[in-house]
């Protein structure tokens, strides 16, 4: 009867020890924290501390499950919150930046269903100034084109489908479902495809929405928008956005060139808006451990252009600890605000950002 139980439980062991090998599930992280200087934040200098510079506050689980065959569960559950402060990045919404549960396959590609982003985040941004040099308050005026991840950025109730690579291409569709008696408010999609070729890699996305929200206030520091006055808090909503952007980088060496065009047409009460962005700049990693890269973009949207240049320094401790130091400097043109993203508008059409932090993954 022992020898009977013994082996039940040695059994029974195994088993669960088979299980474990064909699942994995981890828990990461990013904590980033710093100060700055604003040299005109509304109306006057300030000294500040920030969060989220270098990467997004964040904290998540992630996992699959071997179901054989090359077949695969996969889920992410991930939220955003402030080092600083401590505070959840949506209010009332535990995991705010993704939340889906999928299966991929080896031959063909991932399909997952939940809170997602789109391609303009996950396929463009990785090209832009702030993604490259590592600096949230790099992203372009309000985050309008999306390649910052800012609430706005995910999308609830999609499915998305994105190819396995096949020769250098990787293709990807998105669909938001409107859960609503209506079949188009609240609706969205998204499509990108990406190229990969030795030191060359390039990048589109296409996406549609409808009743979209806008920070057009504090994001652009504008006070109307097509004929309709802006609250200082609160947002714009358009009846239909269309999202379009295209972008590379080329690696010769130590340096990285990159750039990237991205044009959003916003339409609402029977009037539409082109917000256009042109974005370039080279990285150079000196050493291992230190990197230096400048970037710049220009931006217009209803007869008014703000234009950022950036300066980046980078030095990693290890390859989970960084530190940073960045100078953004802003102009927009006569009767706009500069507004650095994530910083607040200025009280005059030049702002000039000095931030500096520590950056840690786990």
């Amino acid at each position: 009867m022992n020898k009977s139980l013994v082996a039940l439980a040695l059994s029974t062991l195994s088993v669960a020890a088979n299980v474990h090998a064909q699942s994995s599930v981890t828990l990461y992280g990013s904590l980033d924290a710093g100060v700055g200087y604003v040299s005109n934040l509304r109306g006057s200098r300030a000294f500040i501390a920030q969060q989220g510079t270098l990467q997004a506050d964040r904290w998540g689980l992630t996992g699959t499950e071997d179901l054989g065959g090359g077949l695969k569960t996969v889920f992410k559950l991930e939220s955003g919150f402030s080092t600083i402060s401590g505070a959840m990045s949506s209010a009332g919404t535990l995991f705010n930046r993704q939340a889906y549960v999928g299966l991929s396959e080896s031959r063909f590609g991932t399909l997952t269903l939940g809170r997602q982003t789109d391609f303009h985040f996950e396929m463009l941004g990785p090209l832009s100034t702030a993604q490259t040099l590592g600096d949230f308050s790099a992203f372009h005026p309000g985050n309008i084109d999306g390649l910052g991840n800012t609430v706005p950025v995910e999308l609830s109730n999609t499915v998305k489908f994105r190819s396995q690579n096949f020769a250098g291409v990787t293709v990807g569709a998105l669909y938001g479902f409107t859960n609503q008696s209506s079949s188009t408010t609240g609706r969205s999609f998204s499509f990108g495809a990406t190229y990969g070729y030795g030191p060359l890699n390039l990048a589109a996305a296409y996406s549609e929405y409808r009743d979209r929200a806008f920070n057009l206030a504090n994001g652009l520091g504008l006070t109307s928008f097509e004929g309709v006055a802006l609250p200082t808090s609160g947002s714009f909503v358009a009846q239909s956005v269309r999202n379009a952007g295209i972008g590379g980088s080329y690696q010769i060496g130590r340096v990285q060139l990159h750039a990237l065009l991205t044009q959003v047409r916003i339409e609402a009460r029977g009037r539409s808006e082109n917000y256009r962005t042109i974005d370039g700049g080279a990285n150079f990693q000196f050493t291992p451990a230190y990197m230096i890269g400048a970037g710049a973009w220009t931006t217009t949207l209803d007869g008014q252009r703000w234009t950022q240049v950036t300066i980046a320094n980078v030095y990693s401790l290890s390859k989970l600890t960084q530190l940073y130091a960045d100078v953004m400097v802003e102009q927009a043109s006569s009767g706009a605000i500069a507004s650095t993203l994530g910083i607040g508008p200025s009280s005059s059409n030049r702002q000039t950002v000095v931030l500096a932090g520590i950056h840690h993954l786990f």
